[in-house]
């Protein structure tokens, strides 16, 4: 029968001194080892999981130098195609989308035309599904997705920028688009325009939803719009 022993605070077995019994001091100090050894091993999963939990929430968290310019609406795919029906894509084209949510108008700029497609948004979320969407589409070659600002990301290289923000967001965008752009570059918005900035053309049609959309086309000219 084994008899329970007690442990003092200086470490010591509790068992009088010169009555351990045979064996005693070294049965108590490999149960202290064994002890040590599961306090170890939790704290190393707390700390794991801490970590991990770190991470989560630093990798869902949105850039706070960039503005939110529009709540994430998903545009649905048959006005996809349409912006870029609009807009004439080839594939000589490099599409920018500002606020690319999940990726869909890069990615089908690059699997329907074979352009190049760049997304750029703030939400670390959005661009982890449009990584996925592109690779399971197998266009990553063709596509880019960057957690960015809208407002200061490089757009230099675009022939084709796409958005679906709000009126307020797209004035701000207005001179930095219009500075920046080639001339030539097309540039289409879906349901909110660019003031008093008049497009070339513009397309009012009912979706399969029914619900009305409108798109707006404009071409850079070398003109800066304040």
């Amino acid at each position: 029968m084994h008899r329970l022993v007690a442990l003092k605070h200086d470490g010591s077995t509790g068992y009088p001194q010169g009555a351990a019994p045979a064996g005693g001091k070294r049965e108590y100090a490999n149960r202290m080892r064994r002890v040590a050894v599961a306090l170890l091993a939790l704290l190393s999963l707390a700390n794991i999981s801490g970590g991990a939990a770190a991470a989560r929430q630093a990798a869902t968290a949105k850039r706070a130098d960039a503005p939110n310019l529009a709540p994430y609406v998903p545009t649905p795919q048959e006005v996809v195609d349409r912006m870029l029906t609009l807009a004439k894509v080839t594939r000589a084209d490099v599409v920018i989308d500002l606020g690319c949510g999940d990726g869909r108008i890069p990615i089908t700029a690059a699997k329907v035309y074979g352009a190049r497609g760049i997304g750029v948004d703030i939400d670390p979320q959005r661009i982890a599904e449009a990584n996925a969407n592109a690779r399971r589409e197998g266009v990553m070659h063709l596509v880019t997705f960057k957690l960015e600002n809208a407002l200061t990301t490089d757009i230099s290289t675009a022939t084709v920028v796409t958005t679906y923000l709000l009126t307020a967001s797209n004035l701000k965008l207005r001179p930095i688009l219009t500075r920046a752009l080639k001339p030539g570059t097309r540039i289409v918005a879906h349901n909110f325009g660019f003031g008093d900035w008049v497009p070339e053309k513009v397309d009012n049609f009912t979706d399969s939803a029914n619900r009305r959309r409108t798109l707006y086309l404009w071409t850079a000219d070398g003109i800066v719009r304040p």
